[in-house]
């Protein structure tokens, strides 16, 4: 492929089997599907431990892309027929659409339920950013909202915002983190304009006048972080502060972001891109134990 094809907003598909578990040892298997604008998660339980996962690019069908997230975890797995599950919750931008689910939840809730799980009890913050909007949330020790704010409709300071750079800058979404702190000289002011439209035209005024791709991502990193504190700062920070989404996995935000918080940010050995759908097999897992399971 030729590098002016090449698609350089796309990052890496996964899937994981727990390798110390099998299904046919649990009691309850629960799911939870997660289909957001960008990316979509599954993830499937034994008895309120993960399983199994997939995590892959959201298509343009939201059924579709519900059922390649699940077929993605199962294939993971081997051997475990679907009718296995006991119960389905969808949740994200597209949880209306996940036919097989058996109810949908909020993404709201169900990121600060997968934070607790994948942070542990002492999360008290939660940034999600995901591919359309940004959500900080407030919980409690059992990963329950206590407060939440979003920002706009907008794709400044968003996943996909990041993934549009990406693209025009020529440098892979996987490795931009890195190269934004790779420029010589000192950190560069933020680009001024929140819009992707406007920034985009602002950066490709700044390569025009001479700066490195990285002085360029440096800038716009830093002003993604800021757009991003604006909104935490609004709800409040209160400790310990966690992050989910894909951003998560970006240092040239989140080592911008966190000075401004004026705290260390938690790490986790999952995937940050899971938590909403480890918040909805969570729950998944609560009805199972209540009675709700299907009917065997």
């Amino acid at each position: 492929m030729t590098e002016d094809k090449k698609e350089f907003w796309r990052w890496t598909e996964s899937n994981w089997k727990n390798p110390d578990m099998e299904w046919k040892d649990a009691q309850f298997i629960s799911v939870g599907i997660d289909v957001g604008s960008v990316s979509s998660q599954a993830v499937i339980m034994a008895d309120g431990q993960v399983l199994a996962y997939g995590n892959m690019r959201t298509g343009s069908d939201s059924p579709n892309s519900a059922r390649n997230a699940l077929n993605f975890a199962m294939e993971a797995l081997g051997d475990m027929p679907e009718d296995r599950m006991d119960y389905c919750i969808g949740t994200g931008y597209g949880r209306v659409n996940v036919p097989f689910a058996d109810r949908t939840i909020t993404e709201i809730a169900c990121h600060a339920r997968g934070a607790n799980f994948i942070y542990g009890p002492n999360v008290r913050t939660v940034l999600d950013v995901g591919g359309q909007d940004i959500k900080a949330i407030q919980c409690d020790e059992k990963g329950k909202v206590t407060n939440f704010l979003m920002n706009d409709k907008c794709a400044a300071g968003t996943g996909r915002g990041m993934e549009v750079f990406a693209d025009m800058l020529g440098v892979s979404i996987q490795e931009v983190g890195d190269r934004s702190f790779e420029f010589k000289g000192e950190e560069p002011p933020a680009v001024s304009s929140t819009c992707v439209v406007y920034a985009k035209s602002e950066a490709a005024g700044l390569l025009r006048m001479g700066w490195a791709r990285e002085k360029v991502l440096a800038a716009y990193c830093k002003a993604m972080a800021e757009r991003i504190y604006s909104l935490v700062e609004r709800v409040g920070v209160k400790s310990e502060f966690a992050v989910t989404g894909g951003m998560a996995k970006n240092r040239g935000v989140m080592d911008r972001i966190m000075p401004l918080i004026g705290m260390d940010r938690l790490t986790t050995p999952w995937d940050t891109q899971i938590a909403g759908a480890v918040g909805a097999a969570l729950f998944s897992h609560a009805l199972c134990m209540k009675g709700k399971g299907r009917k065997k």
